[in-house]
């Protein structure tokens, strides 16, 4: 871990141009380094001693190096435990520009200060016990939020929705534990502190409730990180043009040569506050071009990932070549969340109007927004049916790491169940019980790993 007793700063908004910047200085010396660069006078000469200074303050005045004025700045100061990593820190608002801001802080790590490591500014919050280990997490997840309900499930988080069902449950399996142990300590005498059929009883309805929290990832993840959508089809379907149209944008090359597509291009839009990930593919077939068949290989990769597939089969084709892309389709695509796409009804041959076409597709014109209108709607129907056969639970996971804690400990208290059962001793069931606390502080952070928190802190952007 890094050394708390070191003062950190490091610059807290995106580099570029805007009205202001703002850089962060956290640790016992931040009022020291401040008072040092920090003056009322452009000349230099109006110091100010921020140990006499009231916390969540803000004073103007200018930055300087030594005798030279670098920003008219606005210094903020909160005083530990009252700031947000529980330390005295500091906060400079300079003019926003890339450069003037880099002097600044450059002023501030010469008089002292040590550059921050990415998140560790949160990272000190929870060491410092501002924050647990979920409200940190929920903190990154809240600057990336993309969508509403993104936004809404990170605040959620961020004010305790699941630390405070994390810390009920462990409070009750501690109780559940102290008397486990208790037990054995009185083995001899024969004593029983819990009765086998309350405890199995109390670990069955835990384990159903973690289940039922579990599922609800299948939500979270696609409120997190949103729906991952492949465009799929042979050379020449329309798969460009789509992507195009969905964006609005000309941002994949359309052309009546095949192959044109060698990787995939991915974008993000929303519809209907949902975020979907776009993926356009190769073109699905046989080649011999290298580089066309590693497209192709790709493709398939993504489309074996995909939450949803758009497979797409030209209108303007023939008979047999329909016929053979729906072959394809009902053979390797049908079986996942997929949506048939007949493309370039513009321009359909007269074939299309005798083919028989599988039931639950859609017929689109990429120069007709009725078309597109509707795909968009399937889209969005696919995604609230999939949310819906997830249920609903008391907290939404979005995090992988907490679906993973969760099912660890269900695993072990589905051990301790399996222990009474099998009639056997107390130091069984304890070590399961001792697991399950411990997978779910993990959550927390009442349990700690520090390759965990590297892990989870090296996430964040420098400034946070």
């Amino acid at each position: 871990m890094n050394n708390l007793n070191d003062t950190i700063a490091a610059i807290s908004t995106p580099l570029g141009e805007g009205g202001i910047s703002v850089i962060r200085i956290s640790g016992k010396d931040s009022f020291n380094i401040i008072g040092r660069i920090f003056s009322k006078s452009n000349d230099g000469t109006h110091k100010t001693d921020f140990g006499e200074v009231r916390s969540h303050t803000i004073h103007f005045g200018y930055c300087m190096d030594g005798g030279g004025l670098v920003d008219e700045v606005l210094v903020s100061v909160f005083r530990n435990p009252n700031s947000y990593t529980g330390e005295d820190v500091i906060e400079i608002s300079s003019h926003g520009g890339a450069l003037v801001t880099r002097k600044v802080l450059e002023v501030i790590l010469k008089n002292g200060a040590r550059h921050a490591e990415p998140g560790e500014f949160t990272k000190r919050a929870f060491l410092n016990g501002r924050i647990d280990l979920s409200k940190a997490e929920a903190v990154a997840d809240l600057i990336k939020a993309r969508t509403d309900e993104a936004h809404r499930s990170s605040l959620q988080q961020l004010e305790g929705s699941l630390s405070r069902y994390v810390n009920q449950v462990r409070k009750e399996l501690i109780e559940i534990t102290a008397l486990v142990e208790l037990e054995l300590d009185f083995a001899e005498e024969d004593v029983e502190f819990t009765k086998k059929d309350e405890l199995k009883r109390k670990c069955m309805d835990t384990i159903k409730d973690l289940e039922e929290i579990t599922a609800s990832y299948v939500s979270g993840k696609v409120i997190r990180d949103g729906v991952n959508v492949v465009i799929a089809g042979k050379p020449n379907s329309g798969k460009s043009s789509l992507f195009n149209a969905l964006l609005k944008s000309d941002r994949a090359i359309v052309s009546d040569i095949s192959g044109t597509t060698r990787d995939f291009l991915e974008e993000n839009i929303i519809i209907e506050g949902i975020l979907f990930n776009l993926t356009d593919t190769a073109g699905l077939r046989m080649t011999e071009d290298i580089i066309e068949t590693e497209g192709i290989r790709r493709a398939n990769e993504k489309i074996s990932g995909a939450d949803l597939v758009l497979y797409l089969i030209d209108s303007s084709d023939l008979k047999d070549e329909m016929a053979a892309g729906i072959a394809y389709y009902e053979k390797n695509i049908k079986g996942k969340n997929s949506i048939l796409v007949f493309t370039k009804s513009d321009i359909a041959s007269p074939d299309f109007e005798k083919t028989e076409l599988p039931q639950c597709n859609i017929v689109i014109n990429t120069r007709d927004d009725r078309g597109l209108t509707h795909l968009k709607k399937e889209m969005v129907k696919r995604v609230q049916e999939k949310l819906s056969d997830a249920g609903s639970s008391r907290v939404l996971l979005t995090n992988h790491r907490h679906k993973l804690c969760f099912e660890q400990t269900a695993e072990s208290l589905r051990n301790v169940v399996a222990s009474i059962d099998g009639d056997m001793s107390g130091e069984y069931v304890s070590v399961d019980l001792r697991s399950a606390l411990n997978r779910l502080g993990e959550i927390t952070g009442a349990v700690t790993n520090e390759e965990i928190l590297n892990y989870i802190f090296s996430k964040f952007c420098i400034g946070k």
